[in-house]
């Protein structure tokens, strides 16, 4: 696939595109890995399109962000200590047929020596025809409570009895994470969050004990925290009305997988660590049992069942995974959006089932439906 050029100007016709909360029938313009504003071409630049695509009606909608995903195609972020940046690689590289251009590899409760192996090996990077971008980590845990501990291991799940330094201590280096979900009832919480938040590194609940009313009214600092992600899996395991909030500041559903390392690799047996687990009737479980051992939905399947098994509407279901998600990481200038002069990630979409045709990255075509 051609490279986006320097200066051509692309008009993508006949389609949807999302805008401003709505789904509006209009052209869609970009031009060296931009979209541009088409009136200042036509009447500033007095130019036209270089290439013109037809999109015969579908949907134009900015790429999808995931916020929380702990592996995929094989790959499990906490585990690959060794070798982690081709982990990421691989990873990034799956994610495009699924529509995902930028996303966050999300390392799950454990031990200092693992963090300090694995943090020092990812680096934000822009997305491109070798995979979706990293927009930096997500460290769930061990800062959580004990008895909302989930599938972490209980033995790695700890306090910050002294403060900010038992963070450093535990992650060592915090310059590439973008969200940390801890549990906000424990001793000098607040303090924390608002350090970590000083740093401009997003604050999430997670694995907590506390409440709505717990996490947001007790004092003014608690702002800055941000409420469950909505986990993609959990709504198709008990389907059901869904809804989900980020803070009571922004408004909006975030939509993440929260995969593990057996998204993407299709039905049958895989041995993922110390574990074996079967993928059959979409969803992974311990090998012999039925016992379900984490998420393998992908993020347009996440979409997709949003929209059809909830009240939310294309808008809504689109945005819980695109603009809500760069809300939360504060990047809505760049990412997350259609607007002018924010970078050309965007997905082309059937209009009726929201099915995934087209990826784009920086204005390129990174993934086509139909390639193998």
């Amino acid at each position: 696939m051609p490279a986006a050029k320097e200066g051509r100007i692309t008009q993508f016709r006949n389609c949807l595109i999302l805008w401003d909360h709505h789904l509006i029938r209009e052209d869609f313009w970009i031009r060296g890995g931009k979209i541009i504003d088409p009136e200042k071409l036509f009447y500033e630049e007095q130019k036209a399109a270089d290439v013109v695509v037809e999109c015969h009606g579908a949907t134009i909608a900015p790429g999808f962000i995931d916020v929380q995903i702990n592996g995929a195609f094989g790959v499990d972020f906490s585990v690959e200590t060794d070798d982690i940046r081709a982990g990421v690689a691989k990873v990034a590289k799956g994610l495009l047929s699924h529509g995902v251009t930028s996303f966050c590899p999300t390392i799950v409760t454990s031990l200092p020596d693992s963090y300090r192996k694995i943090l020092p090996q990812i680096e934000r990077r822009n997305g491109s025809s070798k995979g979706a971008g990293v927009l930096g980590v997500h460290l769930e845990g061990p800062f959580i409570s004990p008895r909302e501990k989930g599938a972490h291991t209980p033995e790695y799940i700890t306090g910050f009895d002294h403060g900010f330094a038992d963070l450093l201590t535990m992650y060592g280096s915090l310059d590439m994470v973008s969200i940390l979900t801890l549990a906000p009832e424990l001793d000098n919480a607040l303090d924390i969050v608002q350090t970590l938040v000083s740093k401009g590194i997003t604050v999430s609940v997670g694995h907590s004990m506390a409440n709505l009313s717990e996490g947001e009214g007790g004092s003014e600092g608690w702002s800055d925290v941000h409420h469950p992600l909505v986990q993609c899996h959990a709504a198709i395991s008990s389907p059901g009305p869904t809804s989900g909030w980020t803070s009571h500041q922004r408004p909006g559903l975030v939509l993440v997988t929260d995969a593990i390392a057996a998204m993407g690799l299709g039905y049958g047996v895989h041995r993922l660590g110390h574990q074996t687990i079967e993928v059959r009737d979409n969803k992974a479980v311990i090998a012999g049992t039925d016992n379900l051992c984490g998420s393998i939905a992908t993020m347009n399947q996440c979409i997709q069942f949003l929209y059809e098994n909830t009240e939310c509407d294309k808008v809504e279901s689109l945005e819980a995974a695109t603009l809500h998600p760069a809300e939360l990481l504060n990047i809505t200038d760049r990412k997350g959006t259609l607007d002018y002069d924010t970078d050309a990630d965007f997905v082309i979409l059937d209009s009726n089932s929201l099915s995934l045709l087209k990826t784009y990255i920086d204005g390129e075509l990174v993934w086509t439906s139909g390639e193998t």
